[in-house]
């Protein structure tokens, strides 16, 4: 009787399988790798890193491909037409996010920017964040936050020189503490920390930020899996992350009671915006305030360190191209002051090592997911409606039918793109680092400003040597940004000709 029974299972397991094979071809649905097991989909499939294996999956199915995690229906999507595709003609049909755990919890219930579902609530959390928050003016006005860090990790690095130095920690420290000025006038790493006991309190909660959002939830894709540990981890950490953001909220009314009394007023990215909460006070409330500040907090941070860290461990690995980036600052910058954000205009060539860092490294490699309200066509495919859809621009970016040695770092190209005629065929779907459509990433332009200021300078003042012989370890980490396995370790000392100038600083 149980060798019967297990028959029967045999013969239901087999039937289901080519039963749902045969149905997609049927529907007109992308093609998708055989078998899709019962219950788990192609979740046997993956292995780490993701963008990788489902790289390799499309190569041999397809570059519309869809797959079933569990419950949920995946477009995978690796060629630069299939994405233009979604981002323009499904634009609006791509517009949502999946309901995963992560947004239910560290984003108020979906309704912080980056979780938000398409409509009038994330269309005036998007017009916030690109007016008043992120526009050029905006961003200039709190330039000086910017350099005034650089400056100090420069004197840091100087206090260091000819030691290996962290430079992962170095760009973390700068990075957080330009957000944090930004956001509220507060600095929480380096040695000169007003307050010591919130520093803490800040560091120890975003890094169980960041671990918690690298973890992936069973229940996203098995719903019927309860991840009641993990659940509980995320209920507890956004609430202190709530906790933290209000207190930064009622001491910023506070400052603006009594900057009102002598005329002054700060122009933190929270003064401005309880400065709308007065005038629209029902919906500027504390909730948007906070999810806004939390967003830009994780959102403007991990990404811009990663390649900040990824370009410069390329440079210590190619010499020649550093020492082409030297020349050219060199060259445009007069002797005698530090580079400004004015300055990296007239640095083109800076601007295509970072555009290859990307291309190669790109911090989100599979993007933010979306997923499809209606059901649309994509490369002549049928897809149904509740579909997530995943953009895989390291796919794109490591392609040889589009770039030339795809895995060597060749700054170079994108300086011959931009000259030879035609060469906008390789713009825009072939390179998305910042994502593209109404979802892009708003903050493009603060992280374009932050890592260029960061490695001009970095160029500019000092002369770089690997830690030792070896060659700086190029492995990728496993998370959800796409970081180094090992942190950058490496050494400086000033250039002769700087060695004056910094000294001043």
């Amino acid at each position: 009787m149980a060798v019967w029974y297990l028959y029967s299972l045999l013969i239901f397991l087999v039937t289901s399988i080519f039963t749902r094979h045969f149905l997609n071809k049927i529907q007109n649905l992308p093609p998708t790798p055989f078998p899709c097991l019962p219950v788990i989909g192609h979740l046997y499939l993956l292995k780490r890193p993701i963008y990788r294996t489902l790289s390799r999956i499309s190569k041999r199915s397809g570059d519309v491909l869809l797959l079933q995690f569990g419950s949920n229906r995946v477009l995978v999507v690796s060629s630069p037409s299939a994405a233009q595709e979604c981002f323009t003609k499904n634009d609006i049909i791509f517009a949502n996010r999946p309901h995963f755990l992560m947004g239910k919890h560290l984003a108020y219930n979906f309704t912080a920017i980056s979780w938000a579902p398409y409509g009038d609530h994330w269309r005036n959390l998007r017009r916030i964040s690109s007016l008043e928050l992120l526009s050029p003016t905006r961003l200039q006005m709190l330039y000086h936050i910017r350099a005034d860090e650089v400056r100090t990790m420069i004197r840091n690095l100087l206090e260091s020189q000819d030691q290996v130095v962290d430079l992962r920690t170095s760009f973390f420290e700068l990075a957080l503490n330009i957000m944090m000025r930004m956001i509220a006038g507060k600095r929480y790493y380096d040695k000169n920390v007003e307050d010591v006991r919130e520093a803490n309190r800040f560091r120890e909660l975003h890094d169980e930020t960041l671990k918690l959002s690298g973890l992936t939830a069973i229940e996203d894709f098995l719903p019927w899996i309860k991840s009641w540990d993990l659940e509980r981890k995320l209920i507890e950490c956004q609430k202190k992350r709530d906790g933290f953001m209000q207190d930064l909220i009622e001491e910023g009314r506070r400052k603006m009671k009594f900057d009102s009394c002598d005329g002054e007023r700060k122009k933190t990215m929270i003064d401005v915006l309880l400065s709308l909460q007065e005038s629209e006070p029902e919906y500027y409330s504390d909730l948007i305030i906070k999810g806004l500040m939390l967003i830009l907090l994780m959102a403007g941070t991990d990404t811009t360190i990663n390649t900040m860290e990824w370009a410069l461990s390329l440079l210590l690995n190619h010499p020649e191209e550093l020492k082409r980036a030297e020349t050219e600052i060199k060259n445009q910058i007069p002797e005698g002051r530090l580079l400004h954000e004015s300055d990296l205009p007239n640095l083109p060539y800076l601007r295509c090592i970072i555009n290859e860092t990307m291309r190669l490294y790109p911090a989100a490699p599979l993007l933010a997911p979306h997923r499809s309200s209606a059901e649309c066509s994509v490369g002549g495919f049928r897809i149904p409606a509740g579909t997530t859809l995943m953009v895989n621009v390291w796919a794109i970016q490591h392609d040889p039918k589009i770039w030339e040695d795809p895995t060597k770092f060749k700054p170079e190209r994108f300086r011959e793109m931009s000259e030879t005629a035609g060469a906008g065929a390789k713009d825009g779907y072939c390179l998305m680092p910042f994502g593209s459509g109404r979802r892009s990433c708003p903050g493009d332009g603060l992280a374009m400003k932050v890592i260029g200021l960061t490695l001009g300078s970095l160029i500019q003042c000092f002369e770089w040597t690997r830690a030792d012989k070896e060659m700086v370890d190029m492995t990728e980490g496993v998370s959800f940004t796409l970081q180094k396995a090992k942190p950058l370790r490496a050494k400086c000392r000033p250039r002769a000709t700087m060695a004056e100038l910094l000294s001043k600083i």
